[in-house]
């Protein structure tokens, strides 16, 4: 919506609510939406399990004291639903302090039975009542709900943890760049290596090289895609949402592993 007005101007001020979901939102197009259609997006955490009610992000909950929240806060998906318990647990299904990662765990009436005719994936799925969702995320001392990734989007490169939700916020907030999706890919001494693969925005030009730098610069090495490509549309799913599988399956067809 945002590409399609290009500086165009309308009167949005009949607007009360505007929705967005499905996939994380970068914080800098937040910033632009809420500049272009006013103090009236509200956004949502939610998975099929768990009746697509974890948590909510209310148009207020994008400011303190009548100013812009901190990018922190425009990146959390709002607070828990009055329905449902989150919790964030380790490794050890041990639940874990305020503003420490692990998988997000929820609880509640909204939270499904089980999968049909599957016993085996709905234990592994509901452990004493709680719903392990495969995100990864932390509450803050407010609580406030962040998702940072997929469990298994984790990508471990020469030992090192790369969670590809903070180098796309990052690729993001570059002004050429409409999307992209980060993954790791096999490397023969690293194991996996980050890459990106970004869509641009038309009539936008930037090299791999400038992109790369501008990552460095905000990430550090570690984190940094060490390639960029580019491609004219990224695969997506009918509701919008970027399809990474398909995106990764691409580059470790010939692999002969999948990690």
């Amino acid at each position: 919506m945002l590409d399609w007005l290009d500086g165009q101007t309308r009167d949005f001020s009949s607007l009360r609510y505007l929705a967005h979901g499905a996939a994380p939102m970068s914080v800098e197009k937040l910033k632009r939406a809420i500049e272009v259609f006013g103090p009236v997006l509200m956004g949502g955490y939610g998975q099929t399990e768990a009746f697509a009610a974890i948590s909510f992000a209310m148009p207020e909950d994008r400011f303190q004291n009548g100013r812009l929240a901190p990018d922190e806060r425009l990146n959390s998906c709002g607070r828990p639903s009055p329905l449902i318990s989150v919790e964030i647990r380790d490794d050890h299904d041990q639940p874990v302090g305020i503003g420490v990662t692990g998988e997000i765990c929820v609880r509640g009436d909204v939270v499904m039975r089980g999968y049909y005719n599957d016993p085996q994936k709905t234990a592994e799925t509901i452990v004493d009542g709680w719903l392990h969702t495969g995100d990864i995320g932390f509450l803050d001392a407010e609580g406030y709900l962040s998702v940072t990734d997929r469990k298994k989007d984790l990508i471990i490169t020469g030992g090192y943890n790369v969670y590809p939700s903070e180098v796309e916020q990052v690729l993001w907030s570059h002004p050429a760049v409409s999307d992209c999706a980060v993954i790791g890919v096999p490397h023969e001494d690293w194991g996996e290596m980050v890459i990106a693969v970004v869509e641009l925005s038309p009539g936008q030009r930037v090299s791999a090289d400038e992109l790369m730098a501008w990552a460095k610069e905000r990430l550090g090495s570690v984190r940094t895609p060490k390639r960029i490509d580019f491609v004219t549309q990224l695969p997506r799913s009918g509701t919008g949402k970027v399809l990474k599988r398909v995106v990764r399956d691409q580059y470790w067809a010939d692999s002969g592993r999948r990690i």
